[in-house]
C-alpha cells in the first residue's frame, strides 16, 4: 500500500518549507526513518525521514518547490504499484518564485562533480539560485564541508569584481563590497519587518544592582564548572531570572492569535547568538524549571551548534520570550526589536561599576541597564513595569535562583 510523504509541520508558526534536495531518486528504495529529503523554512534546514519503507515511487515536489503543511512531497509504495490516484491531488504544488523553472543545461559530469561536493542544503540553494560554481569555492565547515558564508563571500566577490569601473548605488556612491539578501539575512529582515510593522514597540529600561549577583556568580562557578564542565555566565543567570519573572507576571510570556490574547503554559526561553550572517535564537524549553547548573551546559552546547550550523528546527522553535546581550561588547543600553510572534523581548547590557548612594554613604557597586521591548497591544506599561521590577528583585537577591 502506498504512502504519502508529506511537509511535516517543523516548528509553531511554520506554514509551508522548500524542498532544498531529494536524497533518494525516483526508483530508489528507501528504509523507513532514513534522510530522504532536505527542506528549509523560514528558520532553519531540516532533514526529513521516511515515513515508511518501499521505493520512492514518485516526487511531486521538485528541488526548488514550496509546500504547504501536509502537502504532497513525494509516494512510497511496492514496485510498479499504481499511485496515478494520488499523482492527481499533487497538483497544488506550487513553485517559490525565488527558484526560476528552467535551468541552464550542464555537462552531465559537472553535475555529477557538483553533486559529491561536501556542501550544506541551505549553502546548495543559495549557490544554485546565484549560479555559482561550486568547484571553485572552499569550504570552511567541518571536514571542509561549504556553508553558506562561503557562498555569500564567493558572491559578493563576484558582485564586487569584473569590470574596470566601479559600481555604484543609485546615490552614485562607489560600492565597496556587496552583501546579498538572501538566506537568513533575508529571513531576518522579513520576520522583522513583520514584527516592527505589525507589534506596538514600547520600551521600559531600569538600572539593576549587580554586586550581589556578581559575589553569587563568582562562589557557584566553581561548583558549576565542576559538575558540569561548562561557566556560569552573567547571561545564564540572566535567563534564569527571566524565566522567574515571567512565571509571575504570565502576561509577558504571551502571544497575540486570531485576534486573542494567549498566555502560554511554558516558559521557553531564547537566546540570541550572533553569527555572521546575522542573528538566530535558540531556545531553551521550561527555563523557569532548570536550574543554574543546567542552564549554562543547555546554553553552550547550543550556542555550539548555532556556530556549526547543526541546530535542530526543534532548538529554534516555541519560544515564547528573547534574551537578547550585548554586554560583552561595551553597549549600555539598546532597544532590540520583537521576535515575533513573542510579545516582549529584553536588552542586557554591559555590567559597569558606578559610585552610587548605598546604604547612606557612596559606594563602588556593579551596575546594569536592562530593557524591556514589549507589544503594547498586549501588555500595558505598568504591567512592564512590574516585570522588570521583578527581575531587579531577583538579581539583588540572587541565592534564591539555585
Amino acid at each position: 500500500m502506498a504512502t504519502k510523504v508529506i511537509m511535516t509541520k517543523l516548528g509553531l508558526t511554520m506554514k509551508e518549507g522548500t524542498v532544498v534536495n531529494w536524497l533518494k531518486k525516483e526508483g530508489e528504495s528507501v528504509e523507513k526513518g532514513e534522510p530522504l529529503l532536505e527542506v528549509e523554512t523560514e528558520k532553519i534546514s531540516s532533514e526529513l525521514e521516511a515515513p515508511a519503507s518501499g521505493v520512492l515511487l514518485k516526487i511531486t515536489a521538485q528541488k526548488g518547490a514550496t509546500v504547504p503543511v501536509s502537502g504532497l512531497l513525494g509516494i512510497i509504495g511496492e514496485p510498479n504499484e499504481d499511485v496515478s490516484s494520488i499523482q492527481d491531488n499533487a497538483s497544488k504544488v506550487e513553485i517559490s518564485e525565488k527558484t526560476p523553472e528552467t535551468k541552464v543545461p550542464k555537462p552531465v559530469e559537472d553535475e555529477v562533480s557538483t553533486e559529491r561536493v561536501r556542501i550544506s542544503p541551505l549553502a546548495r540553494k543559495i549557490a544554485e539560485e546565484q549560479k555559482i560554481d561550486l568547484t571553485k569555492i572552499t569550504g570552511t565547515g567541518p571536514e571542509g564541508r561549504i556553508v553558506k558564508e562561503d557562498v555569500l563571500r564567493a558572491l559578493a566577490k563576484v558582485e564586487t569584481t569584473g569590470p574596470s569601473a566601479p559600481s555604484l548605488s543609485k546615490e552614485g556612491v562607489e560600492i565597496a563590497e556587496v552583501i546579498p539578501l538572501v538566506g537568513m539575512r533575508k529571513t531576518i529582515a522579513d520576520r522583522l519587518s513583520q514584527s516592527y510593522n505589525s507589534a506596538v514597540h514600547t520600551t521600559v529600561i531600569t538600572e539593576v544592582d549587580m554586586t550581589e549577583t556578581s559575589n553569587f556568580r563568582k562562589e557557584l562557578s566553581i561548583k558549576v564548572k565542576e559538575e558540569t564542565g561548562a561557566s556560569l555566565t552573567y547571561t545564564c543567570i540572566i535567563v534564569k531570572a527571566a524565566a522567574l519573572a515571567l512565571r509571575e507576571h504570565k502576561i509577558v510570556n504571551s502571544t497575540i492569535e486570531d485576534q486573542e490574547i494567549k498566555i502560554l503554559k511554558n516558559v521557553n526561553v531564547g537566546v540570541a547568538v550572533d553569527l555572521e550572517e546575522g542573528l538566530i535564537v535558540p531556545v531553551i524549553p521550561n527555563a523557569d524549571q532548570k536550574s543554574l547548573y543546567e542552564i549554562p551546559a543547555l546554553l553552550a552546547n547550543l550556542a555550539e551548534k548555532a556556530r556549526t550550523q547543526t541546530l535542530s528546527i526543534e532548538e529554534v522553535s516555541k519560544g515564547t520570550f528573547t534574551v537578547t546581550n550585548l554586554g560583552m561588547l561595551g553597549v549600555h543600553t539598546f532597544i532590540p526589536i520583537i521576535n515575533p510572534p513573542q510579545s516582549a523581548i529584553l536588552g542586557v547590557g554591559t555590567i559597569e561599576d558606578k559610585p552610587v548612594v548605598f546604604g547612606g554613604k557612596i559606594e563602588v557597586r556593579s551596575r546594569l541597564n536592562l530593557s524591556l521591548v514589549y507589544d503594547h497591544r498586549i501588555i500595558n506599561g505598568a504591567e512592564a513595569a512590574r516585570f522588570l521590577q521583578a527581575m531587579k528583585r531577583i538579581l539583588e537577591n540572587p541565592s534564591a535562583m539555585k
